[in-house]
């Protein structure tokens, strides 16, 4: 989903917090304290395993009655139950992905927001073992005409800043709109502002739930583009990563892993959703 930082043209929503802050995580809360070390695992604030996202970005994370949920949040919650600590979101801006700034500066352990693993990013931080196979999906007012991704020239595009959605976009040649989030991409198409737009699909399957939104959108292609979601971490932080890893490969093999993506995403289908295909 999210790769290079770049400039941003004609953005119709801008962050307004630059400010972190921080959030209480599905049935987790945050601990306080200063760096501690938990089964070797070095933590910025002490009690707590801090989380960087960006919200909100469902089915991933998203907040719900004052708590970030999510399929996220859900397999983070198993690292942090591993390490005997409660995990802490804290929403930061888009911007701190690509640098890993949070985690260089010490504010967060690691970051889950539903990240595809690039090589780009892998110069500045540390990737987990993938967790979710993803595809680019086309979604489309009804009666903008539009079939396929080929049927977007000179139609009114939109795509969330900085993401794969928007680098797929401009590959095909397209200027697509550029929005701070997904909610405000899907609410410019909701509202006419765009035609057409290009984002995750598992977004898409939990924004079409809606009736009155399946009444009037479609999804008219489905893009395999070989993107793969890692959690990341510091440079170097091999620990926390390998207590991530041991967490992911644990949930898969007892059957966790299954039931949250059962619960967030969907049917389950082992054979789409595994890692194996590299990143």
């Amino acid at each position: 989903m999210k790769t290079l930082l770049r400039r941003r043209p004609r953005v119709l929503a801008a962050i307004t917090a630059t400010a972190a802050i921080a959030l209480v995580a599905g049935c987790s809360s945050g601990g306080g304290g200063g760096k501690t070390t938990v089964k070797g695992v070095h933590l910025a604030n002490g009690g707590a395993l801090t989380v960087c996202t960006h919200l909100p970005y469902p089915p991933f994370q998203s907040v719900v009655d004052g708590k970030v949920q999510g399929f996220d949040v859900s397999l983070i919650d198993l690292v942090a139950k591993d390490l005997g600590v409660k995990q802490k979101i804290v929403d930061t801006p888009f911007e701190n992905f690509k640098t890993g700034a949070f985690l260089n500066s010490g504010q967060c352990d690691l970051a889950a927001a539903g990240m595809t693993i690039t090589d780009e990013r892998k110069k500045n931080v540390d990737f987990s073992d993938p967790y979710f196979e993803a595809t680019q999906a086309v979604l489309v007012d009804k009666k903008s005409g539009i079939k396929s991704l080929a049927d977007l020239k000179g139609k009114k595009l939109g795509a969330q800043a900085q993401t794969t959605g928007e680098d797929l976009a401009k590959s095909k040649g397209l200027d697509p709109v550029s929005f701070h989030s997904s909610d405000a991409v899907l609410n410019g198409l909701r509202t006419g502002q765009v035609q057409a737009v290009v984002i995750d699909y598992p977004v898409v399957q939990g924004w079409l739930k809606d009736k009155a939104n399946a009444s009037a959108f479609q999804v008219v292609d489905n893009i395999n583009t070989g993107e793969q979601y890692g959690f990341t971490v510091k440079k170097g932080n091999t620990a926390l990563r390998d207590a991530i890893n041991k967490a992911l490969a644990h949930a898969k093999s007892d059957g966790e892993y299954k039931k949250i993506y059962e619960k967030w995403i969907g049917p389950y289908d082992p054979s789409a959703a595994s890692p194996s295909a590299g990143s």
